[in-house]
């Protein structure tokens, strides 16, 4: 895609004297850049693995049924989804402002108070105050982080730069369930042992980070740091809606498989092991970071509508899954529905950084990922909010045909506009 020019009144650019930005190896640049979303997404991935547990440690009260417990779960789950948007709207542009490392380094450490608040077990008060700290902490990471990475990669290495920026996300949302499941599981402690784990994670992740070189510094005055919600440049937002569109579908499936599987699992299948639930929410990131590496070979222009083609195919399986109460049929619709959120994903995320002003792809990039967010929120929110009335699989069934019914639309939407496009 072609790249975009820089848009008049900027107060950032890449760091250096020829204003270049500063190229450090392939790894460093990965490991640098990518840390913090991988560290973030775990911590999100655990509370989804042992929403179970914590249902029933937190939010059953005596006399109260397991679906009244998973019900009020769901909506503490909710919390932090709402903030993740609202951190990422409000904030995402910080980073072009202020540099890349000191909001990377504010955003751990908003995600380890969000560890203690949680750790210290002081009741449903520091609970949901962890949950928002969370989500500022992953609004503000996620942008941040993959603009750092697409500014650290040496020359000739964006595509793989940008791989290694949605592979982190997905590593991420992979390892925080599994990790969680086997020490629920098989360790002591399963409620506090995964959030240690987090800890440690967080502080490797702020001594990598602060070995990071700055690829931003300011050549005109500070503009304001006034939050000013959302902005995509004029020029980019052609390019961003369709990408961002897809972006939502694809994680409206990861959302409601987060929500649906572990507690599906537990409750219908009868499937009580929790390092298994970890494990088999694991495979669905592993297929989307296939389905990632698939759209390099493929292009993302082209991968965008196939990957919302194979995630209608994922969730029908997974609906059916429901129907049947089958686990084989719920680890295929895993897979393939991660294999076409993988696909769109990365498309995305690729067109739409490929197009973004230097001075504003921190911004662009937290916009597309405010998109992302609230996809994968409406799942989480709406099962929790029907499982009273229908019963888990009920409200599954519901928001499966609800995801089908979107992605199909954003698949046609995506491949009319993107037509469009290419004729000019």
């Amino acid at each position: 895609m072609k790249q975009l020019s820089e848009v008049p009144g900027d107060h950032g650019r890449p760091a250096s004297r020829d204003g270049a930005a500063p190229r450090v190896p392939m790894v460093r640049a990965v490991a640098a850049g990518s840390v913090g979303n991988l560290v973030e997404w775990y911590e999100f991935g655990v509370y989804g693995c042992l929403a179970t547990v914590l249902a029933e440690r937190f939010f059953t009260p005596a006399g109260a049924s397991a679906a009244e417990g998973l019900v009020r779960t769901y909506a503490s789950f909710a919390l932090a989804f709402f903030f993740r948007p609202l951190g990422a709207a409000l904030f995402g542009r910080l980073g072009d402002r202020l540099g890349r490392r000191p909001v990377l380094l504010a955003a751990l450490g908003l995600a380890a108070l969000s560890a203690v608040c949680f750790l210290t077990e002081g009741g449903l008060p520091l609970l949901y105050t962890g949950r928002v700290l969370s989500g500022f902490s992953a609004g503000l990471l996620s942008g941040t982080g993959t603009a750092a990475v697409l500014e650290l990669a040496p020359p000739g290495r964006h595509a793989r730069a940008g791989f290694a920026a949605t592979a982190a996300n997905m590593g991420g949302l992979g390892l925080g369930p599994l990790v969680s499941g086997i020490l629920a599981e098989y360790a002591p402690q399963p409620l506090k042992l995964p959030f240690v784990v987090h800890l440690a994670l967080l502080a490797v992740a702020a001594v990598v980070v602060c070995l990071l070189p700055e690829t931003v510094h300011r050549s005109h005055p500070r503009g304001s740091l006034r939050p000013q919600g959302m902005t995509v440049p004029p020029e980019v937002r052609e390019v961003f809606a369709p990408c961002a569109l897809a972006a939502f579908a694809g994680f409206s499936m990861l959302g409601l498989f987060t929500a649906v599987a572990p507690a599906f699992l537990n409750q219908t299948l009868g499937e009580h092991n929790l390092a298994v639930a970890g494990a088999v929410v694991f495979c669905v990131f592993c297929a989307s970071t296939c389905g990632q590496l698939l759209m390099g070979r493929i292009g993302a222009r082209r991968a965008l509508p196939w990957g919302c083609a194979v995630l209608v195919a994922g969730l029908l399986l997974i609906a059916l899954s429901l129907l049947l109460t089958s686990f084989p049929v719920l680890l295929a619709g895993a897979l393939t529905g991660g294999t076409g959120q993988g696909m769109a994903f990365r498309a995305g995320l690729s067109e739409v950084s490929s197009a973004a002003p230097e001075a504003h792809q921190g911004a662009t990039i937290s916009a597309f990922f405010v998109v992302a967010y609230v996809g994968i929120s409406l799942p989480v929110v709406g099962v929790g909010a029907l499982t009273s009335a229908l019963g888990l699989r009920g409200a599954g069934l519901v928001f499966a045909g609800c995801a089908v019914l979107l992605v199909a639309a954003v698949g046609v939407r995506v491949s009319r506009t993107l037509s469009r496009t290419s004729d000019r």
